[in-house]
């Protein structure tokens, strides 16, 4: 909760603004019924207008200047609410951004949204509300508690004897709904969960029938919130019955005593009265408690859901001294081990090969044989946990994340297109691309010439993920971003599978002019071929490496992969990662 709140401390000032606006308030409430006591004694009873007028227009008065400070106290509290909400956003979205796979699989990505939405609004509110309403009800339980002394002790010694229970009831209660609103936000999280993977899988549900599997599954987790929203919302609201009753308890207990004071003529029926008031204000005030402790129960454990993703240290950050890289880019494996965190079996096992300046290595292997995996540690997306990865002979963790991760040119995959243009999502790969480069990227890519033929070119409107594209086209498109940025060291991690063969050979061809050194992994035996270099890997292990015609007479599983890919076969033995 300190962690969280400490992004109020730029906002110091106008806090102090809006409390001291709502204590403005307060004291008017605080001073309302000793007025109403001294002109129901003073002015009622004696039957003096004069004074009534007197004191009712002085409570007019106040009851103004308190509902101006009241208005002005709201837009102070919106203020820093909204600010401390977005500060808030920004520090989860930066901090997100700095973290690495491993980081990310601690939190999955439906609660990482929730925790910057859902979280982040449940503090926004509760800022809000504490700078506007929730402090008045502790302090006017208190203010009205030292007051109503000053009216008359005997009295409020029976209101001293009702609070200190009421405060205890709702400590119990607090703690307890801080521990099952903890447990909702993660019920949240798995609605969550279930509503990202069916929308994002909307087409494959549809076509495997799986609606009446995936509505259950929706189903079962929609419940689970909603029984867990029931037993922290059926405790909130226990509270406040109980409240009501010991309170109304009390203040039939001061009409009792009061009346037995009045006819004994040490008490005045203003003082009564003004006792009474106190006793219906602070009533008012524990009747508030019931939002309070609901609101802050949820803020506390959305607090702490922010903190966990705030205080997680980023696992991967430049070691002291690390420098950029090189122009001309090579690339050398020095038996290279890794494991995923938290795994105890490695993905792969002392891998050992060269990629020079400007050539092209082909990655091939069956699937699972750790081709991906091994993508990923170039550009530092994991660290590996055996051996070096060196980039112009210095090791990569000896090079800056931004210069190296600047100087690789990646297509996965998956080709993730952004909701935008496509002029868009070409130039992501380089911020302020020109036209040109944009242009010159697109034909290497061999999507240049479809993009013309779109209604507005390189302005046309790409759906969200590419969805009124075609596979090749959003293939070509995610390999025009990875080009545009003229990096020294291409990945294309088995991007050219939906491509026909000619449409890849032109793209091979036009990569080939290009200065950078190409990785690919790739499936298919013709584009193999075209590569300087092949790296077979099986079971995580580099089983054979050379050209085509060396792996063709040295290893059986590379003639193998070639003959079922010539007809001579039956399956080809070779997949993605």
């Amino acid at each position: 909760m300190i962690k969280v709140l400490s992004f109020l401390k730029p906002y110091r000032f106008h806090v102090a603004v809006a409390l001291s606006l709502m204590l403005v308030e307060l004291a008017v409430e605080l001073c309302q019924p000793m007025l109403i006591a001294k002109i129901i004694d003073q002015g009622i009873l004696r039957r003096d207008l004069d004074l009534v007028l007197k004191w009712g227009m002085a409570l007019i008065g106040m009851s103004l200047f308190a509902f101006a400070s009241g208005i002005v106290n709201s837009f102070f509290a919106s203020h820093v609410s909204q600010s401390f909400g977005f500060d808030i956003r920004k520090s989860l979205f930066e901090k997100v951004q700095s973290f690495s796979f491993s980081n990310l699989s601690i939190f999955p990505n439906s609660s990482l949204i929730t925790r910057m939405t859902n979280d982040v609004n449940q503090m926004q509110n509760t800022v809000f509300m504490s700078l506007r309403i929730m402090m008045r009800a502790p302090l006017l339980i208190i203010g009205g508690m030292i007051m109503a002394f000053f009216v008359h002790i005997k009295l409020a010694l029976i209101l001293a004897a009702v609070v200190p229970v009421l405060l205890a009831f709702l400590i119990f209660t607090m703690t307890k709904a801080g521990r099952l609103f903890k447990v909702l936000q993660s019920k949240l999280d798995s609605v969550n969960e279930v509503l990202r993977e069916n929308l994002a899988g909307m087409r494959l549900i549809k076509a495997f029938l799986r609606r009446s599997h995936e509505r259950k599954r929706f189903a079962t987790a929609n419940r689970d919130l909603m029984e867990e929203t029931v037993s922290a919302l059926r405790l909130i609201e226990l509270a406040l019955p109980v409240l009501l009753l010991i309170m109304n308890a009390g203040i039939m207990a001061v009409l009792w005593f009061g009346s037995a004071e009045l006819t004994a003529g040490t008490a005045s029926a203003g003082e009564i009265v003004a006792i009474v008031n106190y006793a219906t204000k602070m009533t008012s005030a524990f009747s508030v408690f019931t939002f309070i402790i609901m609101a802050f129960s949820r803020a506390r454990a959305s607090a702490q859901r922010i903190a966990d993703v705030l205080n997680t240290e980023a696992d991967m950050l430049d070691t002291p001294g690390s420098i950029a890289i090189e122009d001309q880019a090579t690339l050398r494996f020095e038996n290279v081990s890794f494991s995923y965190p938290g795994a105890n079996a490695e993905v792969l096992h002392n891998i050992s090969f060269n990629a020079s300046q400007g050539q092209m290595v082909a990655i091939m292997g069956a699937t699972g044989s750790g081709k991906t995996s091994l993508f990923q540690l170039i550009p530092r997306l994991y660290d590996n946990t055996g051996g070096s990865i060196e980039v112009d002979g210095v090791d990569i963790r000896n090079i800056s994340l931004e210069a190296l991760r600047g100087a690789i040119g990646y297509v996965p995959q998956e080709s993730l297109l952004f909701t935008g243009t496509v002029r868009g999502n070409i130039s992501w790969g380089k911020e302020n691309a020109s036209m040109d480069e944009i242009m010159s990227a697109a034909k290497i890519a061999q999507i240049h010439e479809t993009i013309e033929k779109l209604p507005a070119k390189y302005d046309t409107l790409i759906g969200q993920k590419g969805v009124n594209l075609s596979g090749g086209q959003k293939q070509r498109i995610a390999i025009a971003r990875a080009l545009v940025r003229k990096p020294k060291l291409l990945l294309l991690d088995d991007s050219t599978s939906a491509l026909d063969v000619n449409t890849e050979e032109r793209l091979l061809r036009g990569i080939s002019g290009l200065r950078c050194t190409t990785l690919i992994i790739t499936q298919k035996i013709s584009t193999a071929k075209k590569a300087d270099k092949i790296i077979l890997i099986e079971d995580g292990t580099v089983l054979a490496k050379g050209n085509h015609e060396e792996l063709l007479k040295e290893s059986g599983l590379y003639q193998r992969i070639h003959e079922s890919q010539a007809g001579k076969g039956i399956n080809a033995e070779c997949g993605t990662s």
